[in-house]
């Protein structure tokens, strides 16, 4: 199921190959893996979905998150992505939440405000209060 938090941006869970057609259809312009590949048994690897992107014009990249948690570089590669895309991105995780996260820290440390992210998260079934004090740090928020 995807989940859309603003006009440009939207999470799903693992994705398969075969979904990528779906979503170029649905008018998403490149997808971002947020999971290491291997982390489940039968996931599907990074390459195919990427293989099929690059088949159908979109951009791929990947930024994956492990239990290790967020570092700026991956909130650095999230925003390029996001800056770099010609239409809306699908991000995906195994459920979708480490890449509603990831969004969220990034967009903070662009200067989003962490209320309006907070909301956009709530709306599509996200709670982002076990980060919220990274949102408003980076966001430079008291």
């Amino acid at each position: 199921m995807i989940r859309t938090l603003d006009e440009t941006f939207a999470v799903a869970a693992q994705i398969s190959p075969a979904d990528v057609t779906e979503l170029a259809r649905a008018g998403f312009s490149g997808v971002i893996n947020n999971r290491p590949d291997g982390e489940e048994p039968g996931q599907p690897a990074g390459a195919a979905i990427r293989a099929i992107c690059e088949t159908l014009g979109m951009t791929y990249a990947e930024i994956p998150v492990t239990h290790a948690g967020f570092s700026h570089p991956q909130l650095d590669a999230m925003a390029a992505a996001l800056g770099g895309a010609r239409g809306p991105v699908l991000a995906f995780c195994r459920s979708g939440t480490r890449s509603c996260n990831l969004w969220a820290l990034a967009m903070a440390k662009q200067g989003a405000d962490p209320d309006d992210l907070c909301t956009k998260a709530a709306a599509a079934g996200y709670d982002l209060g076990g980060i919220r004090p990274m949102l408003d740090a980076l966001a430079a928020k008291p």
